[in-house]
């Protein structure tokens, strides 16, 4: 798929590390340029937009609450007046606050469902006029397997995930028409930084509930939603595809 992206512009969230940072560097070396998307990661999301760089594509990094919707608008702003346009969306923002329900805290609840879920609605309610305008999008929702099945002392987590695949089928239906395709894509266990950090038991159960005997690493990721932006793709939407190594089938 080398420059099949190629004059395209790609809005990554979350991208400072793990899958969104794998997402936009997989992006770039298909030809798109990437704006950046962070929540106080300057020195991360300025090392990614060097490497982007690098790969001879432009790329602006760009600190914003996802789940702002003032703070959205004006990211989308920026980014419109800096590229012209934007072709291709990737919602990767994601938090955790772990919890069994009788436990979980209003608090809890509300930072994950506003980040994950409303951080999606933000985006693509502020962006969506633009690509209709234009007659042209991509969209990428990353979602979770934990959205399909549930997870014990993740209410929360599941519930904004499973709320995504809604948002995509919904938004896929609206926006087709426009030739804007909406997906999601629902991984497994991946080996962020983050889950790196998981105690060993964890992730060898996750490993033992897979098919293919390994864990995922964001670039497995990385390489579904970049097919999906890519015309290779151009009559799939409303689609949830899971990157799981057959953890949960």
């Amino acid at each position: 798929m080398a420059d099949s992206l190629q004059n395209k512009v790609a809005l990554v969230t979350g991208a400072a590390s793990g899958i969104g940072a794998a997402t936009a560097l997989a992006l770039a070396k298909n030809g798109a340029d990437v704006i950046v998307n962070h929540l106080r990661c300057a020195a991360e999301a300025g090392a990614l937009v060097g490497k982007i760089e690098e790969l001879g594509r432009k790329a602006l990094a760009i600190d914003c609450d996802v789940s702002k919707h003032t703070a959205v608008s004006e990211m989308v702003k920026l980014a419109v007046e800096e590229f012209g346009r934007i072709d291709i969306l990737i919602n990767c923002a994601g938090v955790t606050a772990d919890a069994v329900i009788w436990k979980m805290s209003e608090s809890d609840w509300d930072s994950v469902i506003n980040v994950n879920l409303k951080g999606c609605y933000n985006l693509i309610r502020t962006v969506s006029p633009h690509m209709r305008e234009q007659k042209f999008g991509r969209i990428v929702n990353i979602s979770s397997i934990n959205g399909m099945r549930g997870k014990f002392g993740q209410a929360n987590y599941a519930a904004s995930k499973a709320g995504i695949i809604g948002l995509t089928k919904s938004t896929a239906r609206e926006l087709g028409k426009y030739h804007i395709t909406v997906n999601a894509v629902a991984p497994g266990m991946i080996l962020t930084e983050m889950m790196k950090h998981l105690p060993e038991e964890v992730k060898q159960k996750a490993l033992a509930e897979t098919a293919l005997g390994r864990l995922g690493v964001p670039e497995d990721v990385a390489e579904v939603v970049a097919f999906l932006c890519s015309d290779a793709a151009r009559h799939i939407t409303g689609e949830v595809i899971k990157v799981d190594g057959g953890q949960y089938m």
